[in-house]
């Protein structure tokens, strides 16, 4: 009987290899660019990464943004659950400003949110209620952004459980 084990392997590496190949245009774009057009503020809730950066691809910024996620992403300016993770956020958002010319913040809340209902238990009784409380702290944490960065935009969303992020005000 015939092996063809090192056959399969350079197959494998074929098929690896191509694939990585016809990235590479895309790759090296995204290595020459200095600016990201956004920091984007989220939460670590791993159910609602996938639904972010799909909008943020829809709204045309794939690759095109720095990323800092801190546990429920508006909260985190109000010193949530400890001052530093407001202070690990400036630090972020400095980083970014200097090195990569960020002209926006995007800040997405999401629903059912473990670190709001850590603060309000029975949000999650009421989804208008929770998107009030939502836009409050957005509107807070948008204040203090322009408070020390005046020319940057910022704006805020809220993604729901079925996937759709809306604009809050």
């Amino acid at each position: 009987m015939q092996h063809y084990h090192s056959s399969r392997r350079s197959l494998i590496k074929g098929l690896i290899t191509g694939g990585l190949l016809s990235q590479l245009p895309i790759l090296e774009a995204i290595a020459k660019e200095e600016n990201a057009n956004a920091l984007v503020l989220s939460c670590i809730d791993f159910r609602f990464i996938h639904i972010i950066t799909h909008f943020l691809k829809t709204e045309g910024l794939e690759g095109k943004y720095d990323w800092t996620a801190l546990a429920g992403a508006s909260l985190s300016l109000a010193n949530f659950p400890h001052p530093a993770e407001t202070e690990a956020f400036w630090d972020q958002l400095d980083i970014s400003y200097k090195l990569h010319h960020v002209r926006q913040v995007i800040i997405c809340d999401h629903q059912d949110c473990g670190a709001y209902q850590m603060l309000y238990p029975n949000l999650s009784q009421s989804l208008q209620q929770e998107k009030e409380i939502h836009s409050s702290c957005l509107k807070n944490a948008t204040q203090k952004i322009q408070n020390r960065y005046p020319d940057l935009k910022v704006q805020s969303y809220f993604a729901n459980l079925t996937g759709i992020v809306e604009v809050m005000s």
